[in-house]
C-alpha cells in the first residue's frame, strides 16, 4: 500500500470530509473508492462513447466532441 499526498481545493476537501463523515469512515477509506470509480477497474477508465460505432446512430462522427464531453464530465 502506498501513501500519497494530494493538494485539493478547499471546496473539494470539504466535500471529501463530508462524504467520509456521512459514511462513518475515514478519508483514507473514501479516497481509493472515489479514484477507482473515476479511473475504472485496473486504472483504465471506460468511455461509453467507445461503443458508439454500434449505436445505430449515423451522426456519431459529427457529434464526437459532444459525446466525449458528456462522458468525461465529472459525475455529481
Amino acid at each position: 500500500m502506498k501513501r500519497t499526498t494530494v493538494k485539493l481545493p478547499d471546496d473539494l476537501d470539504a466535500r471529501l470530509r463530508h462524504e467520509a463523515e456521512r459514511r462513518g469512515v475515514t478519508i483514507a477509506d473514501v479516497t481509493p473508492t472515489a479514484l477507482e470509480q473515476h479511473l475504472g477497474p485496473g486504472g483504465r477508465r471506460r468511455l461509453g462513447a467507445a461503443a458508439s460505432g454500434h449505436s445505430g446512430q449515423s451522426d456519431v462522427s459529427e457529434r464526437i466532441e459532444e459525446i466525449l464531453a458528456a462522458e468525461l464530465a465529472p459525475s455529481r
